[in-house]
């Protein structure tokens, strides 16, 4: 049986992120918390690991407030000290851009979309979505990174379990299409392939570079993409996990860990 076996939720757009065992659907298609605020500089522009190294060495663990449906407090660690610094997000608004600007060493703002969040893909801006053996099988390409390593890296919202590697390659099918999926009564829509960016290259942790991922991701993807996959997606295979919509009418139910998997419409 296919289930949801893990939901990831990560709070401050390209810093660390939280499993949670169940989350709630936004009328946007996003899960609430997930990407609710993000670091932006003078000019509006994320602060993120794509531009921005110095985001890898970020740690951070949150507090949620369960009778507000709020994140209330942010605990920031630069990776490699000891030192913790923990700030209300509501009440230390000011004094936590403070901090992240003499980290960065620029001005930041702390922007928060309490609608849809910060998604990279905003024409599919539901919960991305991949499965278990999809994050060890494609850790197996590069020792010796493992299955967590890998999550890590590429930051997916919804893991699937009880089904094989690639599995997620069956929720889009040509230009235009979408395929629709349930996890329990709860439609999903899959869109697309996600295209991947630098920061799966490197290091969750440190930043490090591990030499030719992309290069090496790359050639592997082409030799193992199954042959009912609709090609025409990749017009190039630096693409894992999938991109969704959820529509509308689903605001407000509720996603959990366990709840069963089914694909409604199957692209053979």
């Amino acid at each position: 049986m296919s289930y949801l076996a893990r939901i990831l939720v990560y709070p401050i757009k390209s810093l660390d992120g939280v499993s949670v065992t169940k989350a709630t659907i936004l009328k946007s298609g996003a899960l609430q918390y997930d990407r609710e605020f993000a670091i932006c500089d003078a000019q509006g522009r994320f602060v993120n690991a794509k531009r921005n190294p110095k985001v890898h060495l970020l740690r951070t663990s949150f507090d949620i407030d369960t009778d507000t449906e709020k994140i209330t407090r942010v605990c920031l660690e630069v990776q490699g000290t000891e030192q913790t610094h923990i700030f209300h997000i509501d009440r230390e608004r000011s004094e936590l851009e403070a901090w992240l600007s003499d980290y960065f060493d620029f001005p930041v703002k702390l922007c928060q979309n309490l609608v849809s969040g910060f998604p990279d893909d905003t024409n599919a801006s539901g919960p991305t979505v991949i499965s278990t053996a999809t994050l060890e099988t494609v850790a197996s390409w590069f020792p010796p990174l493992t299955g967590d390593e890998l999550r890590r890296r590429l930051r997916a919202n919804l893991e699937i379990g009880g089904v094989p590697a690639f599995w997620e390659d069956r929720l889009f099918g040509a230009e235009e299409d979408v395929v629709p999926f349930l996890v329990r009564d709860v439609q999903i829509n899959g869109v697309n392939p996600c295209q991947r960016c630098v920061v799966p290259t490197r290091d969750s942790l440190m930043g490090e570079v591990y030499p030719n991922f992309q290069k090496l991701f790359v050639q592997a993807r082409k030799e193992t993409l199954p042959s009912w996959v609709d090609s025409s997606r990749f017009n190039h295979f630096y693409r894992l996990s999938v991109n969704t919509r959820i529509p509308e009418s689903e605001a407000g139910n509720i996603l959990q860990v366990g709840d069963e998997v089914e694909i409604q419409t199957l692209k053979n």
